[in-house]
């Protein structure tokens, strides 16, 4: 089989003196993103499948799992049920971990999950028409006092949104009134049916010179947007993003979590990956199990600051 000498020795120092790295995979390996295909997570974490499988021999395929039963998180409770073998890896955003413990769904509390690193932030902005009355969050927030601000996102539970709410809270302003879409792009704003809207910089790539972004719902300022403050600078209180990582059942065997987590550092630092990054504006790195561990309880922190300013 073919196994890339930097893989080789990332994995052997990973793995205890003595443990053969033969021992796994035994067999094909299927990583589950409960979306469907062809948004990023799914894209990247295809990469990672495709690598995997030529560097250790064994079938590896991404098994998509959107909507239907099983809960707002059906694939991670699939991941949960499945042995913990390494035989079933979750591509999961930052609500399995945060989240999905508070719901009340029996296979997903406690959390049943370790992650095996962190390896991409939605590049999610606040956005508004180049030609609008406001340009930055403090003037949106001044302008705002005496005007209806009308807020475009993608769901009232997902991420971004609630840091948006918990923004304005904190900036002394709420906004006119907010409403879910299916598609917040260029046309969104040319329309004028909406101020603000809560997007991925993906979707506005073709518009970029027109817009302006407020501000970025990441952990580092964007690339594409050098000059837009993160939401973190704005309130320090609510630095969090919406991120996605891997995960396996919490009684993995380290050997296994080693090799996989060898694999998908490699990926993403591949030429393919960071292409890919710089065409969609995504952000693309590698969190390893301590930091990803570190990063989901600063998480759980910053989320209950944010439901506590969204409930007032």
């Amino acid at each position: 089989m073919k196994f890339p000498v930097s893989l080789a020795l990332a994995a052997a120092m990973a793995l205890p003196a003595g443990t053969a790295l033969a021992e796994y995979p035994e067999g094909p390996v299927q990583f589950v993103v409960p979306w469907p295909p062809g948004d990023l997570e799914d894209v990247l974490t295809r990469m990672i499948a495709e690598d995997f499988q030529e560097a250790y021999g064994q079938p590896a395929a991404v098994v998509n799992r959107p909507g239907g039963g099983g809960g707002p998180f059906p694939g991670a409770i699939e991941v949960a049920n499945a042995p913990a073998d390494g035989s079933m890896v979750g591509s999961f955003v930052i609500g399995v971990p945060v989240v999905g413990p508070t719901l009340g769904i029996e296979e997903l509390s406690p959390d049943p999950f370790v992650p095996v690193g962190i390896f991409l932030t939605y590049p999610f902005v606040l956005a508004t028409s180049g030609s609008s009355e406001f340009q930055t969050m403090e003037e949106l927030a001044a302008y705002a006092q005496d005007n209806e601000v009308l807020l475009g996102h993608f769901g009232a539970a997902l991420t971004p949104t609630a840091v948006s709410f918990a923004l304005a809270e904190t900036m002394g302003f709420s906004w006119g009134a907010d409403a879910a879409y299916d598609a917040l792009d260029c046309n969104t704003l040319a329309s004028g049916d909406v101020d603000v809207i809560n997007t991925t910089i993906q979707l506005i790539m073709p518009c970029l010179d027109d817009v302006t972004i407020l501000a970025s719902v990441t952990g580092e300022r964007l690339e594409l947007a050098p000059d837009a403050p993160t939401v973190g600078e704005l309130a320090p209180d609510l630095s969090i993003s919406l991120w996605n990582g891997l995960f396996v059942h919490k009684d993995t065997p380290q050997e296994a979590i080693d090799a996989i987590a060898a694999v998908a550092q490699e990926t993403i630092a591949s030429e393919r990956a960071q292409t890919f990054a710089a065409e969609t504006g995504a952000q693309i790195y590698w969190q390893d199990t301590a930091a990803a561990t570190a990063q989901i309880e600063s998480d759980i922190a910053t989320m209950a600051r944010i439901d506590e300013l969204t409930a007032e």
